[in-house]
């Protein structure tokens, strides 16, 4: 019998599971095993679970996290895209009605969540009675970024998103105009939710196998206001990434040769002029209202 790992998960106890199943975190899917159990009791006090939750977690692992938000939340739904830590979790979770694992990938493309992921939430909102809806995981490095930008672009609503991710994706979701992490990322995000580091830095000495860069956890707030003022959000994420496809260039260049179509540059001179913006001026300067403002006339 596979032993709970909420007061179990520490590199010996993981490093003896791994050898007894002689499986192996995977690079290529960002499996990194979080060790330190007082860092996972501050992802669940910050998700502030209850039973009116429905929790989405995505990359299961060895159940560490699994079990401790099935002790908390009405319901959990728990994605893993390894067979060998698909197989395991359901053992450790095995006896637990609120827990669902589903053994497949969070995302149909980068663009896009799996439509079989998305279906299964709906069963279990409509059959749970869970009014809320929250994203808390430590994930995966390789598909972080995705899972954070398509969450918050679907149709999904999120109460929160409490979030282990590399300290990168952090600066880049809390970066301010004029910084060199700032981008299309970090308008997207921060136009549709509000963002708080809860622990930044976080070393890769409490993860196994350990990682090449710091982490950091994140609460993430969207907003229904700002989804409201964004307006097309799809067009806006389309948009910021083609404005940023050469961020080096000044917004009349940057718009001038957008992917989705070259502009003249007098048009697109005479457009900025209308809205008070310096064609020289670049992308990265601006902030999310300018973003928006530029979308509108542009996108």
């Amino acid at each position: 019998m596979t032993p709970e790992p909420s007061s179990r998960q520490t590199l010996t106890y993981l490093r003896n599971l791994m050898d007894s199943r002689r499986i192996r975190p995977k690079n290529k899917l960002g499996q990194n095993l979080l060790i330190d159990l007082n860092l996972l009791t501050v992802i669940v006090r910050t998700a502030e679970l209850s039973c009116e939750d429905l929790v989405l977690e995505v990359g299961s692992g060895t159940g560490g996290l699994t079990t401790r938000l099935a002790e908390l939340a009405g319901a959990v739904l728990s994605v893993e895209i390894d067979s060998d830590f698909f197989e395991l979790a359901c053992e450790v979770v095995a006896g637990r009605p609120n827990v669902t694992l589903l053994h497949a990938d969070i995302l149909k493309n980068k663009n896009t969540l799996n439509p079989d992921v998305l279906s299964k939430l709906a069963e279990l909102q409509k059959h749970s009675g869970c009014s809320r809806l929250k994203l808390v995981a430590n994930l995966p490095y390789a598909v972080a970024t995705p899972v954070i930008a398509n969450c918050l672009l679907s149709e999904l609503v999120f109460e929160r998103m409490v979030v282990m991710v590399q300290w990168e994706i952090a600066e880049r979701f809390l970066a301010r105009s004029g910084t060199k992490e700032y981008g299309a990322l970090s308008v997207l995000v921060q136009s549709l939710a509000h963002v708080e580091t809860v622990r930044p830095r976080v070393s890769p000495a409490v993860f196994w196998p350990r990682p090449q860069v710091a982490s950091a956890i994140l609460c993430i707030r969207p907003s229904v206001a700002k989804r409201e003022h964004v307006g097309d959000v799809l067009r806006f994420r389309n948009f910021l990434r083609d404005l940023y496809t050469q961020r080096r260039k000044n917004l009349r260049g940057a718009l001038a040769g957008s992917p989705r179509g070259r502009r003249k540059k007098e048009d697109v001179d005479r457009e900025l002029a209308k809205l008070g913006f310096d064609p020289r001026t670049r992308a990265e300067d601006l902030g999310i209202e300018q973003h928006l403002q530029l979308c509108a006339a542009f996108g």
